[in-house]
Formats: structure tokens, C-alpha cells, sequence
């Protein structure tokens, strides 16, 4: 039996109804007076819903409520991006409308074509639970769809222009750690971290400045590559429905999905007890270098040399991320109670990036 997609929209996360029937109304197909929405309940960033208009179905994204960082969870770009992406790579979904009206809903937010498929978190679903090679095939299928992603000809699909690919991996080091020190400063005094010269960041960061490689190749960079990022098909783990997150898409260098992606694949439980994705530790699933070896055979390319330091760069930024989260929490924007470990998630991921430092001496 395939489980649930949705949940009951969070307390405090609740649609304004009537103002998105309003705004709806001719725009889209569908009986608008019928809306209802549901709350898909993964992800600690934007916010996404199912809307029903009757038979017609619909995704909507939005950002998360309370102040957000500047640049951040930009839906319009978001939709515009996968306006682009859409017809080059079509595991992308395609937007159907956006709204910039901030008054609606209290931000920007946009439609998406509803797609269909299962989303493996924490454990193999249980529609896969009778295919014994289901591991393997899911593995194998996200770095296929990786290594597509990264075979786009962004200059033949008019991508390039999405960012400034030349001296990406400086800017990266310099964008996540200026987010880094912004949200270590807004949680001083708080006692939710430990002292800089314990944890250590500053060394992660000089050790990524000092190490910079240059870049690997331009193309399409998802930035949030990951397996629970994927839909799959429900009587074929082989075959991928839909790539999901699209907001920090941006052309750059490959690697760096590459390496957060093995950031995820290879991490073990985390401090708090949070659910984490499937991964090496999971049986049937493959270790780190097999996915490593498919990712090359698909894009018939060798890149293992030099993919160290883009996993220290993953473990970086997932810190960045889940510390962002935090701040906004301990701020008092948002009372998810999943954001409550992240201050300690942080923490152990800089120091897993510190070990991987040490073990490369």
C-alpha cells in the first residue's frame, strides 16, 4: 500500500482560503469553489502544499513564514527556473502560475504540475518492500538523474545566464560562510553552540579558502541534490517520476552537487534524533563509491580525485543550512518543534567536516 503524500496543514501554516480562491478564479482549470489544501510534511525550508480544485490538482510553493535570509526562498525564480528547465530536463515539473502578489498569502508564491510518485526517506517505503534489488535501483536511478542533470547543454537550453559560473567554488565558500557567521552571531550568548574555538569554524572555512579547487566544468548545479528531493515510481524504483527543490538551482561547478550529495548518503544518525534519509548505512543500499563509479559510467567522466574537498564543502553547508533554521526558530518566526535539535545538528556536522579535514592531513 503506498502511504499518504500529504498531512493536515501544520497549526500556523494555514492557507488564507478564500483570498486564493479569489486570486484563482479564471486563471487556472479546476472548480476553485471546491479548493481544499493539504501540507506535504517534509522539508524545513519552503513551505508546499497540495491544492484540490475538484479533479485538478495542483503543487504550491511558498516560503517559510517570518523574516528569511535576502536572496533566499525567491519563488519567482524559482518558477522562472523551472519555466527553462522544464523543457531540457522534464523530471523538472513545470510551473502553471505564479503569483507575486505578496498580499495573498503574505509572499510570493507559484503553482506547480502535480506529480505522482513515492519519496524515500528515513526507510524504504513499503510499496518496494517485495522488490529485493529496490535499494540498488533507487540508488542507481538518483545518480543517473544527477549525472543527466549535469549533461545538460546549458548554453543550447539557454541556461547560462541563470548564474555566474567562472569563480563559482570562490563564491560559494564566501556566500555560505558570510550565512554562517551571521547566524553564529544572532545566537550569541544563547549558549546553543559551543565557543568558535571549539567548534572549530573558522578552521573549516580557512581550511576551504587555502584548498580552493578550480572548477570542475559549467553546468546546471541543483544545490539540494539528494534521494528524498526525488519521486520514483511506485512499481519501478528504476524509474524517477520528478526532481523536487528547485530554489537554489544555479550554474556552476557539478561537483558540488556531487559532493553535498554524498554529505547526505553517508552520514550516520544525527544528534536530536531527527529522521534522516536512507543511505550507505541502510541495508541493500550501495556505499559511497559505487554511487561514485555510476555517476562517472553515466557522464563518462572520472572525478573521484578531487571530490574531497566538495565533500567538506557538503558537510559546510548542510551546517549552514540547519544552523539558518535554528536561528529562525530560537528567534521565535517560526514554532516548528522539528527545528528544536538543529543547533546540536549543526554542530556535529562541522564537526564531521573537521574530521574529514584531518583525515585528508
Amino acid at each position: 500500500m503506498t502511504r499518504a503524500e500529504t498531512t493536515p496543514v501544520r497549526p500556523g501554516e494555514e492557507l488564507p482560503l478564500e483570498a486564493l480562491r479569489a486570486v484563482l478564479r479564471g486563471r487556472i482549470p479546476g472548480d476553485v469553489d471546491a479548493l481544499s489544501a493539504e501540507q506535504f510534511p517534509g522539508g524545513f525550508s519552503n513551505l508546499t502544499y497540495l491544492l484540490r480544485l475538484g479533479e485538478a490538482e495542483y503543487v504550491l510553493r511558498r516560503a517559510p513564514l517570518g523574516p528569511v535570509a535576502r536572496g533566499a526562498h525567491d519563488m519567482t525564480r524559482e518558477a522562472g527556473l523551472l519555466a527553462r528547465v522544464h523543457p531540457a530536463l522534464p523530471v523538472a515539473p513545470q510551473p502553471i502560475l505564479l503569483v507575486e502578489d505578496a498580499s495573498v498569502l503574505g509572499a510570493p508564491f507559484y503553482l506547480m504540475e502535480r506529480r505522482h510518485g513515492a519519496v524515500v526517506r528515513a526507510a524504504l517505503p513499503p510499496e518496494y518492500a517485495a522488490l529485493p534489488d529496490a535499494p540498488a535501483q533507487l540508488s542507481h536511478a538518483m545518480m543517473d538523474t544527477l549525472a543527466d542533470l549535469h549533461r545538460v547543454d546549458i548554453d543550447a537550453a539557454g541556461l547560462r545566464s541563470l548564474g555566474r559560473p567562472e569563480g563559482f567554488n570562490g563564491r560559494q565558500v564566501d556566500g555560505w560562510a558570510g550565512r554562517w557567521r551571521r547566524a553564529r552571531t544572532a545566537l550569541d550568548g544563547t549558549g546553543d553552540l559551543p565557543p568558535p574555538e571549539t567548534l572549530g569554524d573558522e578552521e573549516v572555512i580557512g581550511w576551504l579558502e587555502a584548498h580552493l579547487p578550480p572548477e570542475s566544468a559549467h553546468t546546471l548545479v541543483h544545490n539540494d541534490f539528494k534521494l528524498d528531493n526525488l519521486m520514483f515510481d511506485p512499481a519501478d524504483p528504476s524509474r524517477v517520476t520528478a526532481l523536487l527543490d528547485w530554489e537554489m538551482t544555479t550554474v556552476g561547478d557539478p561537483l558540488v552537487d556531487l559532493g553535498l550529495t554524498l554529505t547526505y548518503w553517508t552520514m550516520p544518525q544525527q544528534p536530536g534524533g531527527a529522521p534522516t534519509q536512507v543511505g550507505a548505512a541502510a541495508p541493500g543500499f550501495p556505499g559511497r563509491d559505487e554511487l561514485v563509479a555510476r555517476y562517472e559510467a553515466r557522464l563518462a567522466r572520472h572525478v573521484t580525485s578531487s571530490l574531497p574537498w566538495y565533500e567538506v564543502l557538503g558537510h559546510f553547508k548542510l551546517a549552514v543550512i540547519v544552523l539558518q533554521i535554528f536561528a529562525r526558530y530560537r528567534a521565535g518566526q517560526t514554532a516548528d518543534p522539528r527545528f528544536a535539535p538543529l543547533a546540536a545538528q549543526a554542530a556535529w556536522l562541522m564537526g564531521e567536516a573537521r574530521r574529514r579535514i584531518a583525515d585528508l592531513a
